[in-house]
This record gives structure tokens, sequence and C-alpha cells, in this order.
């Protein structure tokens, strides 16, 4: 407000539904930057306190499990909190970060990484699976059928 009414003090430009334009200049005592805030998984009960203790690996498994759509996620968290209790849990969250970082969420995958970095050591550098690489033949065989 002025003292002659109304005034316009900023005027931004168009956005998108769900994709607000908040300069950081118009909230001065609010910590700036405008990007997305990691999801910071809470427990709801015991075994998902005693899956989350296992450390920030077992976060990272979860947010990215989460995302993906990943069935089964209370079995694989109770088998990952087994590993934890029978070797050591500082190893067990490593694989997690591991898995979360290549896409691993299969029933055996934290398995198979575990017998990987007990066998092999330290791992080398991680591979994502996606279709830039897959061994599919493709559909180039298809192209003349039906004509």
């Amino acid at each position: 407000m002025t003292n002659t009414g109304t005034a316009e003090i900023a005027r931004h430009p168009r956005s998108t539904p769900g994709n607000p334009r908040i300069l950081d200049e118009h909230y001065p005592h609010h910590p700036g930057g405008n990007h997305p805030r990691p999801p910071r998984p809470r427990a709801r009960s015991k075994a998902e306190a005693d899956f989350l203790s296992i450390g920030d690996g077992a976060h990272a498994w979860l947010v990215e499990a989460a995302a993906t759509g990943t069935s089964r996620v209370r079995a694989k968290m109770a088998r990952a909190v087994e590993f934890a209790t029978i070797l050591d849990a500082t190893r067990v969250d490593q694989a997690l970060g591991l898995a979360a970082a290549a896409g691993r969420f299969d029933d055996a995958d934290l398995g198979a990484i575990l017998d990987h970095l007990a066998t092999r050591g330290e791992p080398g550098d991680l591979v994502r699976a996606d279709e830039t690489y897959s061994a599919q033949p493709g559909t180039a065989s298809w192209e003349r059928f039906g004509r």
C-alpha cells in the first residue's frame, strides 16, 4: 500500500502449475534456494526405526525405493536389519547406499552386493542399468511385418 492506494511491487513471469517462481530477494529472512528439499524418512514403527538406524545408506535406499515404486519394501527392510544384526552394520549401510545409487531394489540385490563387497572388497565404478546398454536385440526385424 502507498499513500495513493495499492501499487504493484513485483511482476513475475508466468509459470506452470506446481512450479512456482519465487525470488529469494523477496524473502530476506528466509533461507535462500527455491529447490526441492530431500525427503527425510521418519519411522512410524519399531521395524522402521531399526532399519533407519542402520545409517544414511538405509535412508537413501528407502527414499529411492519409494520413488521407483519398489514392491515388498517392508520385507526388504526387515532383511536388511537381519543382515545388519549378523554382519557389520556399517557394511550393510554401505551396501544399501550402493543399491540406492545403482537402482538395485530386487529381493536378492542387497545380498548380492554384500557378497560382492565381502569377496572383492571395495566396489569399482558404479553402473546403473538403463536402456542405453541393453542386450535386447531390438525390433528392426518387425519393420516389414504386415506389408
